[in-house]
């Protein structure tokens, strides 16, 4: 049973042995969360956040570390093998720093990316600056800084920039129920990154996962997630960035695993002229679920954001979207953009789209939009016409439903990576990739 007692006394069994148990700071942080947690409990739909994607049943969820999986280094192989740009490679096991697996070659002055575990003791200082706190977190997110285990820690100094991506590979092998990761960004001023976490494997475990960035002044970090956990996985994930003036975050999240996957990302604009990009693909079927929550806060004049997430949703599974533009009144001339479309496949598929602007200030230009269809037959007709028959007209459309997502994507590599995991999910892909 995985009652709110028992995850306080996995806590109490596990904080001496976590990373920074020496750590006064971080012992009253990790306090603070667990009884954060403790009052909240797991999110139902009576929270308006939560209204789609209720936690409840992890009341009586019993979580079970996977019986069989894939050697770890086979994982990463067929991984590594996807990708053509080298490199920097920070791999986890079952929630925990795999040194033998990862490889990091030679990285600019200035650069440190390194496991949060070791962080911890190495750059002290830092890491107390940037880890967070619960005070405000949902309780998933209170309960991941309470337990986490690891994660990586990346500073880039000022005027840096790490010229190949860093990928952040976190694997879930045959070793955990459940796994606590965490993240930490800082980018200084006038830095440069590229970064992509790969979810992968976990069988029916439970993964929490948060990633904090900070971006100083004319900072540009381009964040990529590829979530392909196994289909009974449950995974629960929150980015969050902090934009200073004149700074650009761009976030793609690319959901194609998990039973159950929830993604909050947010990010405010603390400095004038700040940028940002969120961009969302997600693919459901079975009886799935997925759930993007969104959250960008215009608190400064001069931003401008653009926010598109598709998706398609097949069989009974359900696809939610749930984005929050709010623009300060100090935030004048702000121009925002906010877009979700969906793509049922199936009689019995669900979205839910939900694109919110709330505007105090009077000099902006923002639109908001959704829409939820099936497959458009007028297009389905004309390429009928053309001499291509029924099945690969389906696979066309719903392809090229999805493209305009992948198009977004500014490194080649993954944005390849990404076509070739998407077209492996739809039915009849490997023909459809002769017609491309």
């Amino acid at each position: 049973m995985s009652t709110i007692d028992t995850w306080v006394g996995r806590h109490h069994e596990r904080a001496a042995s976590l990373p920074g148990a020496a750590l006064p700071w971080l012992l009253r942080r990790r306090a603070d969360a667990i009884a954060r947690f403790a009052e909240l409990g797991w999110p139902t739909t009576r929270l308006e956040p939560w209204r789609h994607t209720s936690l409840s049943f992890l009341e009586q969820h019993e979580l079970q570390a996977p019986e069989s999986a894939p050697h770890p280094a086979a994982t990463l192989a067929a991984v590594r093998s996807e990708f053509g740009d080298g490199g920097h490679w920070l791999v986890f096991v079952d929630g925990r720093f795999e040194r033998t697996l990862s490889v990091l070659g030679g990285l600019p002055a200035g650069v440190v990316c390194t496991p949060l575990s070791e962080a911890l003791s190495k750059h002290a200082e830092a890491v107390e600056a940037a880890f967070g706190t619960a005070d405000e977190a949902a309780s998933p997110y209170a309960l991941n800084l309470a337990l986490c285990t690891d994660g990586a820690f990346v500073r880039l100094a000022r005027g840096t920039a790490l010229g190949a991506p860093l990928h952040l590979v976190f694997i879930g092998a045959t070793g955990a129920a459940d796994t606590h990761l965490r993240n930490l960004i800082v980018a200084e001023a006038n830095t440069e990154a590229s970064i992509i976490e790969h979810h992968l494997g976990g069988g029916s475990t439970l993964g929490t996962t948060v990633t904090l960035v900070h971006t100083a002044q004319d900072a540009r970090i381009t964040h990529l997630k590829l979530q392909q956990q196994d289909a009974t996985a449950i995974h629960l994930a929150q980015i969050k960035a902090e934009q200073a003036r004149g700074s650009y975050f761009a976030s793609h999240s690319l959901s194609f695993g998990a039973r159950l996957a929830r993604n909050d990302i947010h990010t405010r604009f603390d400095g004038e002229g700040c940028e940002t990009l969120l961009n969302g693909l997600y693919h459901v079927d079975g009886r799935r679920h997925v759930d993007h929550h969104t959250l960008i806060e215009h608190a400064s004049p001069l931003g401008i954001s653009r926010e598109y997430y598709r998706g398609l949703v097949d069989d009974n599974a359900r696809g939610v979207f749930s984005g929050r533009i709010i623009v300060a009144q100090d935030a004048q001339r702000t121009d925002a953009v906010q877009r979700c479309d969906n793509l049922l496949l199936s009689r019995m598929a669900e979205a839910d789209a939900r694109p919110e602007l709330e505007i105090y200030a009077d000099d902006v230009k923002c639109a908001h939009g959704a829409t939820v269809g099936q497959m458009d037959e007028d297009a389905l007709f004309y390429l009928r016409t053309r001499g291509i028959d029924e099945i690969r007209a389906r696979q066309l459309l719903t392809y090229a439903f999805a493209a305009e997502v992948l198009d977004r994507i500014a490194l080649a590599s993954l944005r390849s990576s990404a076509r070739a995991t998407l077209l492996a999910r739809l039915p009849g892909g490997a023909l459809l990739e002769e017609l491309l």
